[in-house]
C-alpha cells in the first residue's frame, strides 16, 4: 500500500503563484511515476502533469505547459507542482497519484485532494 498526502491548496488571485507537494509513505518502490490530476466542478477529472520515479521526462497537459512544472525529492518521497500565471479556469480539486505501471494506465493511489481556487 502507498499513502499519498497533499498539501498547498488555497485561494489565489488570478496571475498568482501556488505549490502543491505530496508526501508519499508506504511501498513507494512499486511506484513507477506520479502525478497531478485536477477535477473541476461540472468536469471530468483530467490528468495535469507526471513524472517518473527515476527522473526523465516529465508530462503536461495542454492548458497548464509553460505555467506549471512538477518536481520531486526522492530523499523526501514528495512530489511538487508549482502553478504559476494562475488562472481562474485552474480552479479544482488537485489530487496526487501513483502510478505502478505506465502513466496512460489509472492510477493505483490517490490522494484525498487539494482545493485550489483562483478568484479573477
Amino acid at each position: 500500500q502507498v499513502q499519498l498526502v497533499e498539501s498547498g491548496g488555497g485561494l489565489v488571485q488570478a496571475g498568482g503563484s501556488l505549490r502543491l507537494s505530496c508526501a508519499a509513505s508506504g511501498s513507494i518502490f512499486s511506484i513507477n511515476a506520479m502525478g497531478w490530476y485536477r477535477q473541476a466542478p461540472g468536469k471530468q477529472r483530467e490528468l495535469v502533469a507526471t513524472i517518473p520515479s527515476g527522473g526523465g521526462i516529465t508530462n503536461y497537459a495542454d492548458s497548464v505547459k509553460g505555467r506549471f512544472t512538477i518536481s520531486r525529492d526522492n530523499a523526501k518521497n514528495t512530489v511538487y507542482l508549482q502553478m504559476n500565471s494562475l488562472k481562474p479556469e485552474d480552479t479544482a480539486v488537485y489530487y496526487c497519484a501513483a502510478f505502478q505501471r505506465r502513466i496512460t494506465t489509472t492510477p493505483a493511489y490517490w490522494g484525498q485532494g487539494t482545493q485550489v481556487t483562483v478568484s479573477s
